[in-house]
């Protein structure tokens, strides 16, 4: 399970940025995981829950923003989100498209006290 070692790079990454800001306490945390990233979201969140006790995320709430696939096409030019993983231009239905979104997870936005 990848996903424990996720949350604890995660969880570094945050206890750095609260100790850059003098923070002593982090009360949220949002990522954005694409659907792509290959990451499963429940162990995502039992492997975060696990790890945050005794840290200074203990009390964060944890919120995931999930990222649908978005692609441009390199022959028309269009940019569209795609409702299954099919990699093609819904517009002109060629397969010269390049994901643009979707096969990441970022740490969007942090709140610290």
């Amino acid at each position: 399970m990848h996903e424990y070692s996720v949350v604890q790079a995660l969880l570094e990454q945050v206890e750095d940025l609260a100790k850059e800001n003098q923070a002593s306490k982090v009360t949220k945390i949002v990522t954005k995981i694409g659907v792509m990233s290959g990451i499963e979201i429940h162990l995502f969140e039992v492997a975060f829950n696990s790890f945050k006790e005794k840290t200074i995320c203990e009390e964060a709430e944890f919120i995931i923003q999930i990222q649908p696939v978005v692609i441009r096409c390199n022959s028309c030019g269009e940019e569209n989100t795609l409702e299954k993983i099919h990699y093609c231009c819904p517009e002109c239905e060629s397969t010269n498209v390049e994901v643009i979104d979707g096969e990441d997870m970022y740490l969007m936005s942090l709140e610290m006290q």
